[in-house]
């Protein structure tokens, strides 16, 4: 007992005082809990073990990420912006995941890779982007629209992503069966629970929030959320998908804005525990040696994001200074892009080590 306590006592204080740190500089949270990672870690100083343990606590961040996105999901918003969605947001997830798996197939990997890689890097961060687009008061602005358009669509990708994924360690024609199965599974969760789900649930949730009690309310979107998780897990899915089902749900339900704020401090307290597990795998001094490669690898992501983006929005009919704007706010890649590297098999690996 005491060596855990002492480990999370370290885990804290360190992510203390780079998260603080990483504020007053303006720069985002994730770097500060990347940084954690890598100086606590088995690579740094190995004050913190990579165990199964810390991971498994990490993955509740996915599912309170997944939780979150599911909350901003609304059928009525997607048909007001369509154009961005399943236009620009569409071709850009796209291009940039065909493009990844093209490369890598040129360089000698498979194409598996390359979907896992493409996709993660197509996401850009949502959360960083959104918050700089509103200080600026630039969402409602052409290329504000076209960005969260966009990232919406990333948004939905990386569900579908998560579906895709656990099934690429198959091959040949179980590869095809399990992503038909899995397919079929989301469907049918998706309408089951979104479709035959919203009636009961606003009416359940009517009912506990005549109780005035803040209390039973938390413990009732916790049980949805980790029941419905636990749901698609057992049917063979990915435990966010159903975090992303329950959102969704609340959200159609009618009762999101009273989650969400209730959400969020889980949220981000796990969220930050995934972000510094993923971090505990980089290798520093790895890193310093190839310093050259990810120089190269980050400046071709940076300038093929932009101008990706930028061309789809020009071709669209938007002005070349709208295009210019959108593409230069998504260049980078998200916080999901972790996830979906999480979520590969150990059959898809670069160089014998799993991409996550």
């Amino acid at each position: 007992m005491g060596h855990t306590l002492t480990l999370i006592l370290v885990l804290l204080a360190a992510a203390v005082v780079v998260v603080a740190v990483c504020r007053v500089v303006r720069l985002p949270a994730i770097l500060g809990y990347l940084l954690v990672g890598v100086l606590v870690g088995p690579y740094a100083l190995a004050w913190v073990p990579n165990n199964e343990t810390t991971r498994y606590l990490g993955e509740f961040g996915i599912v309170f990420l997944m939780f979150s996105i599911g909350l901003e999901f609304s059928l009525a918003h997607l048909r007001a912006m369509r154009r961005a969605v399943f236009g620009l947001g569409l071709a850009q997830v796209s291009i940039t995941t065909v493009a990844a798996m093209v490369a890598l197939q040129l360089v000698g990997f498979g194409w598996r890779v390359g979907l896992i890689l493409g996709g993660a890097l197509a996401m850009s961060s949502t959360a960083i982007v959104s918050k700089m687009l509103a200080e600026r008061m630039e969402l409602g602005t052409p290329h504000g629209r076209d960005v969260m358009g966009t990232l919406l669509f990333q948004d939905l990708a990386v569900v579908a992503f998560l579906i895709v994924i656990p099934s690429l360690g198959k091959s040949g024609t179980e590869l095809a069966a399990a992503l038909g199965l899995a397919g079929l599974k989301a469907l049918v969760a998706l309408t089951v629970i979104l479709f035959l789900g919203q009636r009961p649930m606003r009416a359940w949730f009517n009912l506990v929030a005549r109780q005035r009690s803040s209390e039973l309310f938390v413990l009732n979107v916790l049980l949805v959320t980790l029941g419905l998780g636990a749901i698609t897990e057992m049917l063979g899915l990915s435990l966010a998908l159903g975090a992303f089902l329950a959102g969704a749900l609340l959200a159609e339900a009618g009762v999101a804005r009273r989650v969400e704020p209730l959400v969020e401090p889980l949220r981000d307290l796990f969220g930050g525990i995934f972000f510094v597990a993923a971090g505990m795998l980089l290798q520093p001094f790895a890193a310093l040696e190839a310093w050259p490669v990810i120089v190269a690898l980050t400046a071709v992501v940076l300038v093929g994001k932009s101008v990706g983006v930028s061309t789809g929005a020009f071709l669209s009919g938007q002005p070349v200074r709208v295009a210019v704007q959108s593409g230069m706010s998504l260049t980078q890649i998200g916080g999901f892009s972790f996830v979906m590297a999480a979520a590969a098999p150990a059959a898809t690996l670069i160089g014998g080590t799993p991409l996550f």
